[in-house]
């Protein structure tokens, strides 16, 4: 674990602050996977380029590495989040497509059907959102608040279906039902992850390329929460495209590692196809770490509900409960135990979600926290 998250690469040369394995500049590189995405029909939806900010206050809480953030929360639909870079091109082809309905399934507490919901409003389209209800405790700010509340505020049917529902199955039998009524549904997959959508992460590898380089500083590793692989598959796709070696961590927030890594890998060889980079991606770039899921999806544990407090109260940031607090316990609790090394910049991905601490406040009224 410890040499394959940062291995030290004494073969790379050093590019603009950034280790690549090839003869090229960040700018260059990026220049380049900007002309390959672009080619693809994109709506600006998003606040792009996002912030990358330093955590120097974490970091000293941590006793380092140097720690920044990705600002993906920061991407402005709807309270935002890493949804909306995949939604720029799923939405390109909703209307390509001519469609007057979106349809996509999630958890109860769903970004992405937040960010769709508002998405479909944006553009003036009908959003059928189908949700399972993940969670057994029968919460009831779980069921009404958060995520769920915007879904509603943006106009969107919701329909809810018990845990274990197969969605996909319900999501063609909505379709079908949809099209005998006249209307032109476009279904987009759980967490907008296909390799269209992970065209959004692709280009925020370029974009975190350009802006490490800005700053002078390599990335040394890229963590974040990984659930429906979207975002996991386009990042490793969009450096591998780059030819630049910036490990990717994810941290599962909803399934074993193994199975995790193999959905990552499979998305990213397709958008590393839909790109056209014939380089075959390496078994060893896609990395996941399944020990910080706890009892299972969205489920919280004593280690999220800490990273959540302490990047509060350090850096005033909110991470949100099911993705990047998990995400962030299992970074804290990498670095406590030495597990990280060779690190000097650990760059930490936020997802966004921040609105659904108040489905979860009977959560840290429990904890003491909140």
């Amino acid at each position: 674990m410890r040499a394959r998250l940062c291995p030290p690469a004494p073969s790379c040369v050093a590019a603009g602050g950034i280790r690549f394995y090839v003869r090229t500049s960040a700018f260059t590189a990026s220049k380049r996977t900007r002309v390959h995405i672009d080619r693809f029909p994109r709506i600006g939806l998003a606040h792009l380029p996002t912030p990358l900010e330093p955590m120097p206050a974490l970091s000293r809480a941590l006793g380092g590495p140097d720690l920044w953030i990705k600002r993906d929360d920061c991407t402005g639909l709807a309270s935002g989040g890493n949804k909306t870079r995949k939604l720029e091109f799923l939405m390109a082809q909703v209307v390509d497509a001519r469609a007057d309905t979106v349809l996509t399934p999630g958890a109860v507490q769903s970004n992405h059907a937040r960010q769709t919901a508002a998405a479909a409003a944006k553009l003036g389209m009908h959003c059928e959102i189908l949700l399972e209800e993940a969670r057994p405790d029968g919460d009831e700010e779980y069921a009404r608040s958060g995520n769920i509340l915007i879904d509603r505020l943006c106009g969107a049917r919701i329909h809810l279906y018990p845990k274990d529902t197969d969605l996909d199955a319900e999501m063609a039998a909505l379709g079908k039902s949809l099209r005998d009524a006249g209307k032109r549904p476009y279904a987009i997959p759980v967490g907008g992850s296909n390799a269209v959508g992970a065209l959004g992460y692709a280009n925020c590898a370029a974009e975190l390329l350009s802006q490490s380089r800005a700053l002078g500083q390599d990335i040394d590793l890229v963590v974040h929460a990984s659930a429906s692989a979207g975002t996991q598959a386009g990042l490793v796709a969009g450096f591998h495209a780059l030819e630049a070696n910036v490990p990717v961590l994810g941290i599962c927030v909803s399934r074993a590692a193994d199975a995790q890594e193999e959905m990552v890998r499979s998305l990213a060889g397709e958008t590393l196809a839909l790109l056209g980079t014939a380089a075959a991606l390496p078994r060893e770039r896609v990395q996941a770490n399944g020990d910080y899921v706890g009892e299972g999806y969205g489920i919280p544990t004593a280690g999220m509900i800490e990273a959540v407090e302490l990047v509060a109260r350090s850096e005033g940031i909110l991470l949100d409960p099911v993705y990047s607090g998990k995400a962030m316990a299992g970074l804290i609790d990498l670095l406590r135990t030495g597990r990280v090394e060779h690190c000097r910049n650990i760059v930490f991905v936020h997802t966004g979600g921040a609105v659904a601490l108040f489905a979860y406040r009977s959560t840290f009224d429990r904890h003491g926290g909140g």
